[in-house]
């Protein structure tokens, strides 16, 4: 690893022919090291990003997202209201495969740190919609996955029955899991088009300045499959305060029939993260592995009430939030998953904030006894505001360097499963929060507080 911007962008020749590049650099949110990756730039004004494999996971990861990026004709793309990177072509460099594909612009938001209301968090429900919405002919034809439900179902069976023969789940969890897998008014859905697990920084946003920040990227499309639209929300848990405008912005946009076990499912499938992590680190005979997703399993555990054994089937019903839970795992059980990126044009504006009539409206809809209140959350995630941590944010933000890897992870969220190195558990939880009454528009002034920061420090 280690290789040079220089080594990868003259590599990009070779996967597009007659190509004039004029200049290279490193990827500002470079990821975690499973990629070496560089950014090049063509004389006819175009960048690429190149992205090269050091082992096998990546590789195929990389070969995956290459099928997926050519399954996506002109017509697919013409279906979709954002850009997905362009495929440019693949190469070798040395031993390891390498991709090229196109650079998009745009900015991403940390789950945790998605604004509820108009904006980005309508804007990304109505994305996941539109992936979900495409022809399933794209993915057949591609040659690439399709599970029915039924599938997707005795997946998970198996994943919790492999769990459990562990020996390191906490009983209350494996009976939770188990009791959700039999549930069959849960697995009663249409399978559909997915991305195989949408992240928040999945998405890439351009500042409206009537609309606020609006999704016009997607990137990481490696997961390209046929099977439950749940595994693209289940990310919510990690963004609490605009989980109900995504469901909400989901649910109008789609065009099929109402799925009532959606949100229960996704929040399923964040649990089991912990679950793959666990299995993962056995499967690898990786102790330290096994240790830390084991204590990743009694957090989450402990985070859920002694009455509550099974799935509940609403999102405020029975789980406390578990960041308290994980709060009492030491740090050092805790690093950060890949976040290698598909972008690196950082120019993020002023996030939304809520008129003061639509925040009179919410006022009046409680007044009139509908709640809108932060859903009960899974690993990861606090219920209660953060203004505490947005002001370490600000003060982390404040960076005075045009180069965007100081402050990219405070945008970048985790890549799921799929992006899992062997040192780092899945579901990375944020800093502690303290609980607030605040309205929503003052978490996201404190947002904007700390964007105009970095801009006034990266211009300086």
């Amino acid at each position: 690893m280690g290789r040079s911007p220089f080594t990868l962008a003259a590599a990009v020749t070779a996967a597009l022919p007659g190509a004039e590049v004029t200049g290279a650099r490193s990827l500002s949110a470079d990821g975690d090291g499973r990629f070496d990756s560089a950014v090049a730039s063509l004389a006819d004004g175009r960048e690429l990003a190149i992205r090269v494999a050091d082992d096998d996971d990546a590789a195929r990861e990389l070969a995956a997202e290459a099928i997926a990026l050519r399954a996506l004709t002109d017509g697919a793309r013409a279906m979709l209201p954002f850009r997905a990177p362009a495929y440019i072509g693949e190469t070798r460099i040395g031993d390891a495969s390498a991709l090229v594909t196109e650079l998009l612009p745009g900015f991403q938001i940390e789950a945790a740190m998605v604004p509820p209301g108009r904006g980005a968090a309508e804007s990304m429900g109505a994305s996941i919609a539109a992936v979900h919405e495409l022809p399933t002919s794209v993915v057949r034809g591609a040659g690439l996955a399709t599970r029915s439900a039924e599938e997707s179902r005795a997946d998970l069976e198996r994943l919790v029955d492999t769990a459990a023969a562990t020996g390191r789940v906490p009983a209350r969890l494996t009976v939770r899991w188990r009791e959700a897998v039999a549930d069959d008014d849960l697995w009663r859905f249409e399978s559909t088009v997915v991305l195989g697990g949408v992240q928040a920084t999945s998405f890439l946003f351009d500042d409206d300045p009537e609309r606020g920040p609006e999704v016009i990227g997607l990137v990481g499309w490696h997961g390209l499959s046929v099977g439950d639209p749940a595994v693209d929300l289940s990310w919510l848990s990690a963004a609490p305060d605009a989980a109900d405008d995504v469901h909400r912005a989901y649910a109008r946009s789609i065009d099929r029939a109402t799925d009532g076990g959606l949100e229960v499912r996704a929040r399923l499938l964040a649990e089991l993260e912990f679950a793959r992590w666990l299995v993962h680190g056995d499967s690898m005979r990786r102790p330290d592995i096994v240790d830390d997703a084991a204590a990743l399993l009694t957090a989450l555990a402990e985070g859920l009430r002694s009455d509550d054994l099974s799935v509940i089937h609403a999102r405020n019903g029975g789980v406390d939030s578990a960041l308290d839970a994980l709060d009492r795992v030491p740090k050092t059980a805790v690093a950060d998953v890949d976040t290698s990126m598909h972008t690196d044009a950082y120019n993020p504006e002023e996030l939304w904030s809520e008129t003061a009539d639509e925040s009179d409206a919410r006022s009046e809809a409680d007044s009139d006894g509908r709640s809108h209140s932060a859903p009960d959350t899974l690993p990861g995630v606090s219920s209660g505001r953060r203004t505490d941590e947005e002001e370490h944010r600000a003060a982390m933000l404040d960076i005075p360097t045009e180069d965007l890897s100081g402050v990219a992870s405070l945008f970048a969220g985790t890549s799921g499963a799929a992006g899992a190195r062997e040192d780092s558990h899945p579901l990375a939880p944020p800093a502690t929060a303290a609980p607030d009454d605040d309205d929503s528009d003052e978490a996201q002034r404190a947002a904007r507080a700390a964007l105009q920061r970095w801009k006034s420090s990266s211009s300086e």
